[in-house]
């Protein structure tokens, strides 16, 4: 590692799930289903990556804008419990909420209410004193997050998710092009999952870019160069396939912090990833480090 008091500073992205185990999907409609309990737990996007990097033996960081209401209690309690260092200010609009559709091979589909307040900012006495005791910064896509890059110091490296960016939508545009790792998902690309891929990493400062495919794997681009990479086999049944994209940037993150090649990276992350399939719940269950290095090649 290095002297730095933080190794990631995760910045946005908490939020709380509601869980919704469905017969199938996409579900047709009816006037009435009987499902199994409905279940409220942590999520979204901020919160798995700071949960999986902290699982994993990791000096995080997390800091955030939530309300001052049921689900920010949520989202304080679990971090609290489990040893995560949460620094947040209110939001005027509450706590940004999903609720999922899970069907019983483990997809989903995410309805997510962002809570967003137009021209909201973070205060910079939140986050400043972390900035500039952090290795890492991941920056998650909220709103407010975009206008912590002008303050992150020079020497710290910075990653986005950019998730199911269509590669034209504006709002992306400042976290793809400002970070030196870039994730997102193959969901809305199609046949332009290259093009992308290459535009990121030639109009901004991305190193690596990893385009992540679900079961198909993932295609990285390093050194410019395309290569594609398998997933991993889940340990056990699927069982909910929330969080599994940011428990594999949590795996990623592990061995890009500890300086191990990009294949290594893109295997510990596929690790991760394949591991929160197994488990209920976006985040409740991340993988340790002994399982993540434990597992076979």
């Amino acid at each position: 590692m290095t002297d730095h008091p933080i190794d990631v500073l995760v910045v946005g992205g908490a939020g709380a799930d509601t869980t919704v185990y469905v017969p199938e999907l996409p579900l047709p409609y009816a006037d009435t289903y009987a499902v199994p309990p409905v279940i409220d737990r942590i999520g979204n996007t901020g919160s798995g990556v700071a949960l999986g990097c902290h699982a994993l033996g990791l000096r995080v960081k997390f800091v955030d804008l939530i309300g001052d209401d049921p689900q920010g209690a949520l989202i304080r309690g679990h971090l609290a419990a489990r040893g995560v260092d949460f620094a947040y200010a209110p939001s005027e609009a509450g706590t940004r909420r999903s609720v999922l559709l899970v069907d019983p091979g483990g997809r989903r589909l995410s309805l997510f209410d962002p809570r967003a307040v137009p021209g909201q900012r973070m205060p910079r006495d939140l986050y400043l004193p972390a900035l500039r005791s952090a290795r890492h910064v991941h920056v998650s896509i909220v709103d407010f997050a975009r206008h912590v890059y002008a303050d992150i110091p020079d020497g710290a490296t910075i990653s986005t998710d950019l998730h199911d960016w269509d590669g034209e939508n504006p709002h992306h545009e400042d976290f793809a092009y400002s970070s030196d790792l870039v994730f997102l998902s193959a969901a809305r690309l199609g046949g332009r999952r290259e093009e992308v891929m290459r535009a990121i990493a030639e109009r901004g400062r991305a190193s690596v870019v990893v385009c992540t495919d679900g079961a198909a794997g993932c295609h990285v681009l390093a050194g410019g160069q395309v290569r594609r990479f398998p997933a991993a086999p889940p340990p056990g049944p699927v069982a909910d396939s929330n969080g599994a994209g940011d428990a594999f940037v949590s795996g990623f993150l592990y061995g890009r912090l500890t300086g191990r090649p990009p294949e290594e990276c893109v295997r510990l992350g596929a690790v991760a990833g394949a591991h929160a399939c197994t488990s209920e719940g976006t985040h409740e269950d991340p993988i340790g480090l002994d399982a993540l290095l434990g597992a076979q090649p």
